[in-house]
């Protein structure tokens, strides 16, 4: 895989002193395989280096072992494909790899959900300390049903009690974030996780072509949405994709990392592996808060709207009849 580093950028408008040393965090950028071993050894080489880097944690993509797919409906049981939370390939090439280097590594997978019965998993996030335990979990949210990504047929929507949580992992001196992939297009998402304290939201991802219509490329307003969502809500975000073509996507990597003041401080290639690690000056996202104090100035007293249950006639906004999703 190719390696791209950065250092920290300066603050725009540093507001006072920081004591914080740099978190330099890593993110792998990967091609799916079939073969399992080969792709073990591809992202354990990722790791690796980045770890050789000096990477504190890194960051893997979405349900990283797993051939995405939703590119199609699902048939019967499409749980099949998922795996235990602790017991998995994932959760142990996670393990492995943070008790080898000292590090956390985060990762995603299928998770089975054995208590359920309605044929689906969730699609879980997952950090795992240098000891090699889970200290981090969290569901997606918010899932695609439309043409090439019918993860509805796939995936639960996570569950709504702690919809938002925020880890604090041992000797990073960050608090993270872990929703995933489509949970990054929502605005409420980056802003919830920013009011429980979050510095780094981290969205593993698997995103790329619309197999409806194949010369709409959607990288620029993916990029952008989250851009702008780190900005009004003093983030860091960090979005590991993956590239190469499976089925009716060919996904568009472009994997990268931005701050609270919307700078691009590192980003993949669009279509080849790629390792990235880069340093990120935290107090950013406080002197950039003190500047533009968005949160200090809401008013949620106006916002109950955004609360109110999805109307099935008006889905589109009050006015707008309801049309008929792309398939």
């Amino acid at each position: 895989m190719k390696i791209l580093t950065a250092p920290a950028q300066e603050a725009l408008s540093r507001s006072g002193p920081s004591l914080r040393s740099p978190l330099r965090v890593g993110l792998i950028q990967h091609r799916w395989r079939p073969d399992r071993d080969e792709l073990v050894t591809a992202l354990r080489g990722g790791i690796d280096s980045a770890a050789g880097e000096g990477a504190s944690v890194v960051f893997l993509p979405e349900i990283t072992l797993l051939r995405y797919p939703a590119d199609t409906p699902a048939g019967a049981n499409p749980s099949a494909l998922a795996e235990d939370l602790e017991n998995g390939p994932t959760f142990e090439l996670a393990a492995d790899a943070a008790r080898a280097h000292g590090i956390y590594v985060h990762a995603s997978l299928y998770e089975k959900t054995p208590e359920a019965h309605d044929g689906l998993g969730f699609n879980t996030a997952i950090l795992v300390s240098p000891a090699g335990e889970l200290v981090g979990r969290t569901r997606k949210l918010h899932i695609p049903i439309s043409a090439g990504y019918y993860e509805d047929t796939y995936f639960r929507p996570g569950p709504d009690a702690d919809p938002y949580p925020v880890y604090a992992p041992d000797g990073l001196d960050a608090r993270i974030g872990m929703p995933t992939c489509w949970d990054e297009w929502f605005p409420e998402v980056a802003r919830n996780y920013s009011l429980a304290g979050a510095e780094i939201v981290v969205y593993p991802t698997a995103i790329g072509s619309e197999p409806v219509f194949p010369d709409f490329d959607t990288r620029p307003l993916w990029q952008q949405v989250i851009v702008a969502n780190g900005i009004n809500s003093g983030l860091f975000m960090v979005v590991p994709n993956r590239v190469g073509d499976e089925g009716k996507v060919t996904f568009y990597g472009s994997s990268f990392i931005s701050d609270p003041y919307g700078r691009i401080l590192i980003q993949a290639p669009r279509d080849e592996e790629a390792v990235l690690v880069t340093d990120l000056d935290l107090d950013q996202r406080r002197d950039w808060l003190e500047l533009f104090p968005f949160l200090l100035t809401r008013r949620p007293d106006t916002y109950g709207g955004l609360t109110r249950p999805v109307v099935a006639d008006e889905p589109y906004g009050a006015g707008h009849a309801a049309t008929a999703v792309v398939k």
